[in-house]
């Protein structure tokens, strides 16, 4: 089994962002984080909906990480 590619989309002072790492985090989960803000394309792209938490390449969360459906991709990749 191999760990799944997370990347958490954030920036400082986001509350929701915190929220978001610490539960993948809970959930074994090592997300690269970057922030939208130090990118335009990024912050054009995400500005409105961080965080943003995208697995192997498929953004799967926005605005709010939902952790039964977090926990159901995390069995789905284990498999």
């Amino acid at each position: 089994m191999t760990a799944p590619d997370v990347v958490l989309y954030t920036r400082v002072g986001c509350h929701l962002c915190d929220d978001a790492l610490a539960l993948l985090r809970r959930h074994g989960l090592t997300p690269r984080e970057v922030d939208v803000d130090q990118d335009p394309e990024l912050r054009a792209r995400f500005d409105t909906c961080v965080p943003v938490v995208e697995i192997d390449g498929r953004v799967r969360f926005r605005g709010r990480v939902d952790e039964l459906l977090l926990h159901r991709l995390r069995l789905n990749h284990d498999e």
